[in-house]
């Protein structure tokens, strides 16, 4: 299996000091998760790419785009403002091997995400366009929602499926909900509310890690 990695979700961190709120996780942290939503795809509005071309990080940006048919010119935004590794959702888009081809062309890396009530044959004959499926264990668009445990079965299938291929779990992840999604076969962890919403975050990601041992 790849190897483990962490990545702190900044839906749940004060955006008013972001870069401090970073600055606290990134020795720990393999990735920074970055929500985008649009309020079409799911009701909630968060940032832009303006905003992330703010963040100063030495951890990858990993943009997670909660965004109704994202164009091509919208993706370039998050690339210049620095992404490593770019997420579209199956179910927002008409044909998502438009995205995932044009992220691949400008050298980032591109991943593909369901929600909990779609079925993983929807992604199939996608990966093996991408680096990484991100299986959601919450319904997009809120942080601090419960870890939807069916959702594990996915990942299983994924893993068998792509013995190398990263799959990252995202929503109510804690060091419990951790461990069992990494028995099932993930090796991304999205954690903000587990880990933002501690006073000490860096005892909070260790936690965690030690959970995956």
């Amino acid at each position: 299996m790849p190897k483990t990695k962490i990545a702190p979700s900044i839906l749940s961190a004060d955006l008013s000091k972001i870069n401090r709120e970073i600055k606290e996780v990134e020795k720990f942290a393999d990735l920074i998760h970055v929500d985008i939503m649009d309020g079409i795809f799911v009701p909630p509005v968060t940032i832009d790419a303006k905003f992330v071309k703010t963040i100063r990080t030495k951890a990858h940006l990993d943009i997670h785009l909660m965004v109704h048919e994202p164009s091509n010119s919208y993706i370039q935004k998050f690339i210049d403002a620095g992404a490593y590794s770019i997420t579209i959702h199956e179910e927002a888009c008409k044909e998502p091997a438009r995205q995932i081809n044009f992220i691949k062309k400008n050298r980032v890396k591109a991943a593909i995400s369901i929600k909990p009530k779609t079925s993983l044959d929807k992604i199939k004959k996608y990966l093996g366009m991408v680096d990484m499926v991100l299986v959601m264990t919450v319904e997009p668009g809120w942080a601090g929602q419960k870890f939807i445990s069916s959702a594990t079965a996915k990942v299983m299938e994924l893993r068998k499926l792509k013995p190398n291929l990263d799959i990252e779990v995202d929503g109510g992840i804690n060091p419990y909900t951790a461990r069992v999604a990494f028995e099932a076969g993930a090796n991304v962890f999205v954690a903000g509310t587990s880990i933002f919403g501690k006073k000490d975050r860096v005892a909070a990601i260790k936690e965690i890690l030690r959970a995956l041992k």
